[in-house]
């Protein structure tokens, strides 16, 4: 378990400028950045027990957080 908060500048930080731009141009791969904000927000409160989830909410978020993390890199690839 890390309590490192997996921000997207973090996990993508050579795709600064060009999910800036998606953002502003695509309204669905702005809900996804936001969506995975949300959902990052909640494991890293998990994680640093801000916030008492059980283990298999825990597990259901972080596999949430990967999966909008994927489409998020698949949209930066096109």
């Amino acid at each position: 378990m890390s309590n490192t908060p997996h921000t997207l500048h973090d996990e993508f930080p050579a795709e600064a400028q060009k999910i800036t731009a998606l953002k502003g141009s695509d309204a669905h791969f702005a809900r996804l950045l936001v969506e995975y904000d949300a959902v990052n927000d909640k494991v890293h409160r998990s994680e640093t027990r801000v916030d008492l989830l059980t283990e298999e909410e825990e597990e259901h978020l972080r596999k949430q957080r990967s999966r909008l993390k994927d489409q998020i890199a698949s949209a930066l690839r096109k």
